[in-house]
């Protein structure tokens, strides 16, 4: 199956979309961190695979029909770091991995998940960015995600629809 949009020029639509979201993760609470998110050793000074596990997920409610933004945790348990090369979901016709640095986000070809470390992607900071959406997610709903990895393969997991102004830090 190939997904839409590949190999074609951007709409003035989707940037224009771009830029709703954009400022409205800015004002929910995407902008203002520097931080990666990411943790722990880089190296992998014991040899052993990544072991990676899922947490936390959430998408909060989109203000726009046609993009959101997609939090979670990867801990990697394991002495040799991996990287999250790729995301797709069934909602979305793209899911590109977006690195936020000076409140500024853009669009990277994967994040690190470092040895006896975590990869967070949250507010303010890395993120995922769902383009194209099929459908608008609803509130409770839970949205399917796999994510690919360089050394641990591909991860299945789910990210459950929260309100717009969602924050896990304040529970």
């Amino acid at each position: 199956m190939t997904r839409r949009g590949q190999g074609r020029r951007v709409s003035r639509r989707a940037l224009a979309g771009v830029l709703v979201l954009s400022g409205s993760l800015l004002l929910a609470g995407c902008g203002g961190s520097t931080d990666s998110g990411a943790s722990g050793d880089s190296g992998g000074s014991d040899g052993s695979k990544p072991e990676l596990t899922v947490s936390g997920g959430y998408l909060p409610v989109p203000a726009s029909d046609h993009m959101a933004g997609g939090f979670l945790t990867v801990t990697n348990d394991g002495g040799t770091a991996d990287r999250l090369l790729s995301a797709s979901s069934d909602i979305a016709g793209e899911v590109q991995i977006h690195e936020t640095v000076d409140q500024k986000m853009k669009h990277v070809k994967s994040l690190e998940v470092p040895a006896n470390g975590e990869l967070r992607l949250q507010r303010g900071g890395n993120h995922l960015m769902f383009l194209e959406l099929e459908k608008k997610p609803e509130l409770g709903q839970k949205v399917a995600l796999s994510l690919k990895f360089a050394e641990s393969g591909t991860v299945e997991t789910q990210l459950e629809v929260k309100e717009a102004t969602y924050n896990p830090k304040a529970e």
